[in-house]
């Protein structure tokens, strides 16, 4: 039967609707399907006054069929057969006829029993019980009370509309009834309309002006771009933040063209494209990458006859605009380096101290990365770059627009004429900034990126600071995700483990927790974002534990380890390796460690298996230090007829005690060379 249940409510910030409807699905489903109701459709849409869900649901319960078990026969019926006082009482105590009760055969033999069918529960009933608590617990960032109401939510609801079975669900959430109409758009058409079925509903905020889908909206957007800028022949400036957010905060959108004075296109496009978005949300209008003087914006309306709109637009964009150049001018005036001298005044962390002190950390810190990758001549411009990385954050441009810090001092860098590896690795070192976003595309971008990252993880862990769901301070998850991105897609190949001594010996003795503690809680914390970062690439959960259970010392030779794993576990070859493997862990499980004497190796099977192992162990390590983890594991498969025949004809677990060490101690070499390439005994093998 058709379920529908929209919540109307004021304007609820565009970040709050995808994560309410989340909850929503998640928590109707979970209720409906623990109870056995089944559902055909289940779909989801909002909007920036409304959080909406369709489905189609079981209308009840299945009958469940319940056996109850009474007297043994032996009781229940007297030496002529007829019914015993003992069956009455039983078949009155169930409300049935005498006649109807049955023998049924049990483990403690025959009994008096009877089928009892229990009438499935009303959906219906269901939701009206289930449907308040669940409005009731859905969590915002931020939440709000309105008037004496002590309900809390993003926005005060204003009215709730549910439908089942073409008929209204009646219950109260916060002293609110729900009802069976809704309005159309708010400024248009906010009469009530009365509806009674999930296509009527769709036809009747369409016809007064509200979309309810999303992705439609989207595309009214795109259409509507597209037809306003076929003239000028140039395109929106990409921006799929301001896009997702524009498509949740109108419910009809109406997309208008403007103008500004041409002298602004002095200014960089990063800038005019900032003050656009921040305060207006409007696009900027560009050619190749070269901004035109035109905005696009999009407004909750469907028409704007009088140019009201575009007008208004205009004249707020032009005094944000004189005021981007105006900051623009006097940042420009003040050298970087003479400027930087205030970086002491800007607290970081309350007990990591200063800017100051962070940009002397990291001077440190990317000239150590850069001698790793054994950039040699980058080495200096590395550490120039990091001392001006942060001076952005005493502009007036950053205190105006803080999402330009990073790109806007190396815009200010370029303007000075610093080298292109300079300014660009200010301009980059803030990337990425999810795993959407791309990585630095200089190598000193990369670098000081990196060394940034490290060192507010380090810094704040080493303080006692704790990640959780709900803490992130200064983002730290994000940025463990960026380091190992970065690593990835530069293929940098440097210890992990040594870098993080580095960042904890540069800090000195101004942390709290003590080095190992500390060393072993960062490399827990990356190897569970590279464990993130791995699985959604797409790789499979055991690969992924295989590869990263020997360490993550080197981030992309553990990326290579899986991609090698993942590109051969479709082979002949590799689901015998993986008996071989665990079969020679469970043996060497609890065992001491021994060493290989060659001289006592007795049996010609165990001198051809550490001839053979000794061949493959000599080829495989050069391949693993180059990173070669596809042929090293290839040559590992060599090895696996070796084992068979071993296994066959040698007894491992012998009463001659040399021997036995000897073999324990051949088998822990092979599988010490195993565990190099990924821990075997994590993969899992169907059947």
């Amino acid at each position: 039967m058709e379920f529908l249940l929209e919540i109307n409510t004021e304007e609820i910030p565009a970040s709050h609707i995808h994560a309410a409807l989340i909850q929503i699905e998640e928590k109707l489903q979970h209720e409906l399907l623990a109870v056995d109701i089944r559902i055909s459709k289940f779909e989801t849409y909002g909007t920036c006054r409304r959080l909406i869900v369709m489905g189609d649901f079981e209308d009840s319960q299945k009958d469940k069929v319940e056996r109850v078990i009474g007297p043994p026969k032996s009781v229940a019926y007297l030496p002529d057969g007829k019914p015993s006082p003992a069956a009455f009482g039983f078949a009155k105590s169930q409300r049935v006829n005498v006649d109807t009760l049955e023998v049924v055969q049990t483990d403690r033999g025959e009994y008096l029993g009877i089928n009892k069918i229990s009438k499935g529960k009303m959906t219906r009933d269901i939701l009206i019980e289930t449907l308040p608590r669940i409005i009731e617990s859905i969590s915002f960032p931020k939440m709000m009370r309105w008037g004496s109401n002590p309900m809390r939510f993003s926005r005060p609801i204003k009215n709730i509309l549910c439908l089942f079975g073409q008929k209204r669900l009646k219950f109260s959430v916060a002293g609110m009834d729900s009802s069976d109409s809704t309005t159309g758009h708010k400024i248009y058409f906010p009469e009530k309309i009365k509806v009674k079925t999930l296509s009527q509903y769709k036809d009747a905020l369409k016809k007064r002006k509200v979309i309810i889908d999303p992705l439609r909206r989207k595309k009214m957007i795109l259409d509507q771009s597209e037809k306003k800028l076929a003239s000028l022949d140039a395109l929106l400036f990409e921006d799929n933040l301001l896009m997702e957010k524009l498509c949740y905060d109108v419910e009809h959108p109406y997309v208008f063209l403007g103008e500004f004075p041409q002298d602004y296109l002095n200014l960089p496009i990063e800038v005019l494209s900032t003050a656009m978005k921040v305060g207006q949300n409007l696009f900027s209008v560009v050619k190749g990458r070269k901004q035109l003087p035109y905005f696009l914006g999009v407004a909750d309306a469907f028409k704007d006859t009088k140019s009201l709109i575009k007008n208004g637009n205009a004249r707020v964009l032009k005094a944000r605009l004189e005021d981007a150049k105006y900051f623009w001018e006097q940042d420009v005036k003040t050298p970087l380096k003479k400027r930087s001298i205030g970086l002491d005044q800007i607290i970081f962390q309350e007990k990591l101290g200063s800017y100051e002190d962070k940009v002397d950390r990291l001077k440190k810190i990317a000239a150590y990365i850069a001698g790793k990758l054994e950039l040699g001549n980058e080495k200096n411009t590395i550490t120039e770059t990091a001392e001006l990385c942060k001076i952005d954050l005493l502009t007036e441009m950053v205190r105006e627009f803080p999402s330009l810090q990073g790109r806007i001092g190396g815009l200010y860098a370029k303007h000075e004429g610093y080298p292109q590896n300079v300014w660009k690795g200010i301009y980059e070192h803030y990337l990425p900034q999810s795993l959407e976003d791309a990585s630095p595309s200089s190598f000193s971008g990369a670098i000081l990126s990196i060394a940034d990252k490290m060192d507010s993880i380090v810094g704040v862990f080493g303080v006692g600071e704790e990640v959780s769901g709900s803490k992130d301070p200064l983002g730290l998850r994000r940025n463990a995700q960026g380091v190992c991105k970065i690593i990835l897609d530069k293929k940098l190949n440097f210890s992990f483990f040594r870098l993080c001594d580095k960042v904890i010996a540069v800090y000195g003795e101004n942390l709290e927790k003590g080095k190992e503690e500390l060393k072993t809680l960062c490399i827990e914390f990356f190897k569970n974002r590279l464990q993130y970062i791995l699985e959604k690439k797409g790789y499979r959960y055991d690969l992924v534990n295989a590869a990263l259970a020997p360490g993550i010392d080197n981030i992309y030779f553990t990326y290579l380890k899986v991609k090698a794993l993942d590109s051969l576990k479709d082979s002949p070859q590799f689901e015998p390796l993986i008996h071989i493997a665990k079969r020679v862990n469970n043996i060497l499980r609890d065992q001491p460690k021994y060493k290989v004497n060659s001289e006592i190796l007795f049996e010609k099977e165990e001198r051809e298996l550490y001839t053979t192992f000794t061949i493959i162990r000599d080829n495989v390590i050069p391949l693993l230090v180059a990173g070669n983890y596809s042929q090293a594991q290839k040559m590992i498969f060599r090895i696996r007829s070796s084992i068979n025949t071993f296994f066959d004809e040698v007894m491992v677990m012998t009463e001659n005690k040399r021997a036995k060490r000897n073999r324990l101690a051949l088998l822990q070499e092979i599988s010490k060379l195993l565990f190099l390439i990924a821990d075997y005994s994590q993969i899992v093998i169907e059947g």
